[in-house]
């Protein structure tokens, strides 16, 4: 994940923004009460393909067509980047489905047949055809999410909100912006909030060194989406994991998808096995991270 990349990382200022005033009412709505269980958090990566893995989090020998098995049994969910280039068919749906044990949520991106036309998709078949591909997924269909492209401004609210009037309320999704109009104008968060709170769509947050107003705070429907890039396992990598365990734990909603990001994706394990790990000393929601499979002198303490 390239967006947002900066030459040094560590002088950059970490930190969460202050709370939206808008969350409080909606948290009141959003988050579990007393008696109703504990958070879902959902830990992954963005990809299954891994070479890099094996013989520390695959096992050694493992053959690419078994990744996938081998990921399900590591994390509980993904970021499904592969259905943004092309829909799959019923028949990869169910291989998926069949590959993953029951508590493993996909969360696919929507292709950019849809999140890349200027009316998206509401002028071709791509949103029904995807929405159908997803009902093989079952009750291992995590959350969606549409990432508009960087030069889609704000000034195209209504073309957002007409995509969500038409897509099904019933499948969870969640939207990502990226060109700073939409942060710039206070008056244009809000509306965007709005519109996706009226619609129960999450609003995508992305914690990144170098674009630090996409990190907006705003909770918008019982779950998050948290896409956060981390530096390659500096220190400062671990304490805003720590500040998002803790930032989890006071929105308290039912579930909640982190995708952890490190440098071409080879380190994004140790970052969610720590996260994993740490959640846990919290004691406060279920979930699960990744184990490496051999421990040696050059592993990291996890902790």
């Amino acid at each position: 994940m390239k967006f947002g990349q900066v030459p040094n990382p560590a002088a950059v200022e970490f930190q969460l923004p202050v709370e939206p005033l808008a969350n409080r009412a909606r948290l009141d709505r959003y988050e579990l009460g007393s008696g109703e269980g504990r958070p879902a958090i959902y830990l992954g990566a963005t990809g299954w393909g891994m070479k890099q893995w094996v013989g520390k989090w695959y096992p050694t020998g493992a053959k690419s067509a078994d990744f996938l098995r081998y990921y399900g049994e590591q994390f509980n969910t993904i970021e499904l980047n592969t259905t943004h280039y092309r829909i799959p068919t019923t028949e990869t749906i169910a291989e998926w489905y069949a590959a993953v044990p029951a508590d493993f949520r996909f969360c696919p991106k929507l292709p950019k047949s849809i999140s890349h036309v200027n009316d998206l998709g509401a002028s071709g078949d791509s949103v029904t055809r995807f929405v159908a591909a997803l009902d093989g997924l079952q009750e291992k269909m995590g959350c969606a999410f549409i990432q508009l492209p960087p030069y889609f401004g704000s000034d195209r609210l209504p073309v957002v909100e007409r995509f969500l009037d038409r897509w099904p309320r019933l499948l969870p999704l969640a939207l990502e912006v990226r060109h700073a109009s939409w942060f710039a104008d206070p008056f244009a968060t809000e509306a965007l909030m709005d519109a996706l709170a009226a619609r129960g769509v999450a609003a995508v947050i992305s914690d990144v060194a170098g674009r630090r107003d996409v990190l907006h705070g705003y909770v918008t429907a019982p779950r998050t989406m948290v896409r956060f890039v981390g530096n390659g396992l500096i220190d400062s990598d671990f304490t805003r994991l720590a500040e998002w365990a803790e930032k989890l734990r006071e929105w308290n909603l039912p579930e909640s998808f982190i995708f952890p990001h490190e440098p071409e994706n080879v380190l994004a394990p140790e970052a969610s096995a720590w996260l994993a790990e740490h959640i846990a000393s919290l004691d406060f929601a279920r979930t699960r991270g990744p184990a490496p499979l051999r421990a040696g002198p050059e592993q990291m303490s996890l902790f």
